[in-house]
């Protein structure tokens, strides 16, 4: 357990530091969603997408690490039942598991797409750049839609238990 709070702190470390070193003399970020400027020509407009994408991805990455500990606590918690009690929750214990499986999916796969992610692909080539920016904003679109899933899908079963 540790471990995965330091490497989550060094995650966190980095994120905050690639955003300054990013970010440096520029004015401040918008909001995600808010256009500083109007997109000049097709591929300005999808990497404003992707970004937009990215941003909001990005916001909710610290509520899915926290998420995750939530999930595990109740798993634990489970486990720690009488046997009785304990396999009257099987079925509520197996889709908490699914919903744990599924917040790492969502985190895993944001962490792969930055990896991944060539903001500087073909920017000599717009019509290269175009088809590459197109098909990030279809992958950040769905990791995007798997966080915010996820992220819904925990709290839901969390909070249908306690009430």
């Amino acid at each position: 357990m540790l471990t995965m709070k330091k490497y989550f702190s060094s995650f966190i470390f980095i994120c905050a530091i690639t955003v300054a070193c990013n970010n440096a003399g520029k004015e401040k970020t918008p909001e995600p969603g808010a256009r500083k400027e109007t997109p000049k020509n097709q591929a300005d407009s999808l990497m404003a997408d992707v970004m937009d994408g990215h941003d909001i991805g990005m916001a909710k990455m610290g509520k899915l690490s926290l998420m995750q500990r939530k999930v595990q606590v109740v798993l634990d918690s489970i486990a720690a039942l009488p046997a009785k009690t304990r396999s009257a929750m099987v079925p509520y214990k197996e889709k908490m598991e699914a919903a744990l499986k599924q917040l790492k999916i969502a985190k895993n796969g944001m962490e792969k797409w930055m990896d991944e992610f060539n903001m500087d692909s073909a920017v000599n080539n717009a019509e290269q750049r175009i088809k590459y920016l197109s098909e990030e904003k279809l992958k950040v679109s769905k990791v995007k839609k798997d966080i915010l899933a996820s992220l819904e899908k925990a709290d839901s079963l969390i909070k249908a238990k306690i009430q």
